[in-house]
């Protein structure tokens, strides 16, 4: 993944934690119906060169519908 501010190769599969609380962060989608919710946990990225962070999932084809 490249930075979108200065384009070096950013350090990804960093985690995410909430500091102060155990529960972390979880990005999710209602979906039709009642067990079709679609959830993940965010990974982060960090451009070692000038701080820029992006948070993204792996799972992220699921969230298309």
């Amino acid at each position: 993944m490249k930075c979108v501010h200065c384009q070096t190769e950013m350090i990804g599969d960093c985690q995410v934690k909430v500091e102060g609380a155990m529960y972390g962060l979880k990005i999710s989608k209602k979906g039709k119906g009642l067990f079709n919710n679609v959830s993940a946990k965010p990974k982060a990225a960090v451009c070692p060169t000038c701080g820029y962070v992006a948070f993204y999932v792996d799972e992220y084809e699921e969230f298309k519908n």
